[in-house]
């Protein structure tokens, strides 16, 4: 399939030897997802990955200083923009914009990692919470703050929150509203690693690049697995892994890997 990158109008996305990396480019709203087109790129981006044969790893990232800061808080004020009308205008509109960005997401094919670079607020810490692997700044900073605004998470973020970190937990930061830094975002399970400011886009191309790394197919397949096994029950699930197996054996790639590791055990 063609590497052609989409065109976006808010990000800007990149691919280098098997890792895209989508960087949500205003700044100048710190990232927010409604009253940009941001949530239009991801869902380009999402497309185009899948379609993409090239790509291996997705990496989501932000420029400036917040990694996201969710929701247009002006745009709520003045009844405007995404939040204007009744509750059937409102529901439609989060129905066919914002609410397509976890459907997206949750299809994706290859493994994503959100690189938190800055506060990720509201919509912004679910949209992180939507990756399979998170690696954080120790400038960023976690908050499920819709309550404080008197909203609820309607991006779909009570249903990604409690599978991180339990439903106990959950609760506890969705009622408080509150922010947590970095470090207890790690102690929490929200995040695997914190690191300095300046070491956040090596770890993470480390990281991206081990598992571009691995043969292509079988990482797209083992992500499925992965994600469906949390709705199957096993024996249908095991029927599943079968004919996955069955696939992966016929793959060059296998062989390749193989052969490999033949190799590297006869230098030993």
């Amino acid at each position: 399939m063609s590497e052609t990158l989409p065109t976006l109008t808010d990000a800007r996305l990149d691919l280098e030897e098997g890792v895209a990396t989508l960087t949500l480019d205003r700044h100048d709203v710190r990232n927010a997802l409604t009253g940009t087109r941001l949530v239009d790129d991801i869902l380009a981006t999402c497309d185009w990955v899948n379609r993409c044969e090239a790509v291996s790893v997705l990496v989501i990232t932000g420029a400036g200083s917040a990694f996201s800061a969710g929701g247009n808080v002006k745009d709520m004020a003045s009844r405007g923009g995404d939040f204007a009308g009744g509750v059937a205008e409102v529901a439609d509109r989060y129905r066919q914009g914002i609410q397509r960005m976890p459907l997206a997401l949750q299809g994706v094919e290859v493994p994503v990692i959100a690189a938190v670079n800055g506060p990720a607020i509201g919509s912004g810490f679910d949209l992180a919470n939507m990756a399979d692997l998170r690696l954080a700044s120790r400038k960023a900073k976690f908050g499920e703050t819709f309550l404080n605004l008197g909203i609820i998470p309607g991006d779909g973020g009570a249903w990604f929150l409690p599978r991180l970190v339990g439903y106990q937990r959950a609760c506890e930061l969705a009622f408080t509203g509150r922010v947590v830094e970095a470090e207890e975002a790690r102690e929490l399970g929200i995040v695997l690693e914190v690191v300095e400011p300046e070491a956040l886009a090596q770890r993470t191309a480390e990281l991206a690049a081990r598992i571009a790394a691995q043969p292509p197919k079988a990482t797209r397949l083992t992500k499925r697995l992965l994600k469906m096994g949390s709705r199957m029950e096993l024996p249908d699930f095991l029927d599943l892994c079968a004919v996955f197996q069955g696939m992966s054996h016929n793959e060059p790639e296998h062989l390749e890997a193989v052969q490999a590791m033949l190799e590297k055990m006869a230098r030993k």
